[in-house]
């Protein structure tokens, strides 16, 4: 007998399955619910356990080496006041990528020095090449033992192939676009939604996402709810 994708749940496994392709193909669950003639609330509920399994594969311990790029960004609705790093409401996010590789993202409290200096020495190993922009909280870096590299978009546009924060700053348009087809997203959601985005972008290139998550799902210990 083949193991319970999800325990506890009322759902066979075919019907589980087919919402976890629904998932992947980023159809909303009250769409998905409607074609496979289940409850509404159910398979809201499967999508959040998917997330939760998403979330905790995003955690798991990995350091970055070789060339890396940081960079904080704002998430949120446009509200009227402060704009950038100070943005009055919004969720700040600080990511590191992994040049051609996968990217981290982690919710901040604030953009300091010592709350990013901290996540960086955690995250990446030292002599690492890091590139960063010339956000003063960057400062310092070379003496924890990195190679640290500074484009300034003020003053002009990175010379050489080498100096750019385009990775970093592509994956943050990336999930803003796909955050907003959710027209607004509950701020205690935000994180699963956050590690979402991550979690599609770390495996863009997986020939099938659905055989990835449904393999999340039969090494989770959870029940649904």
């Amino acid at each position: 007998m083949n193991k319970r994708l999800i325990k506890n749940s009322k759902l066979s496994n075919r019907q589980i399955g087919k919402l976890v392709d629904f998932f992947v193909l980023e159809i909303p669950a009250s769409k998905a619910s409607k074609v496979l003639k289940i409850n509404r609330h159910t398979a809201e509920r499967v999508y959040q356990v998917i997330r939760c399994n998403i979330a905790l594969n995003c955690e798991k311990e990995f350091s970055f080496k070789g060339e890396v790029e940081v960079d904080e960004s704002n998430f949120g609705e446009k509200r009227k006041g402060n704009r950038g790093r100070g943005a009055s409401g919004k969720i700040p996010v600080f990511g590191i990528l992994k040049r051609k590789g996968m990217v981290y993202t982690k919710i901040v409290n604030d953009v300091s020095r010592s709350t990013l200096r901290k996540i960086i020495r955690t995250k990446i190993i030292p002599e690492s090449v890091i590139y960063s922009d010339s956000f003063r909280s960057y400062n310092g870096l070379v003496l924890d033992g990195f190679k640290h590299y500074r484009i300034n978009h003020n003053k002009t546009f990175a010379r050489g192939k080498r100096n750019h924060i385009n990775g970093i700053e592509n994956f943050w348009g990336y999930a803003k676009t796909k955050l907003k087809k959710y027209y607004g997203i509950d701020r205690k959601y935000f994180y699963l939604y956050l590690k979402e985005m991550e979690f599609r972008f770390n495996h863009r290139k997986d020939p099938d996402l659905s055989i990835t998550i449904k393999k999340l799902l039969k090494n989770d210990n959870r029940v649904l709810d």
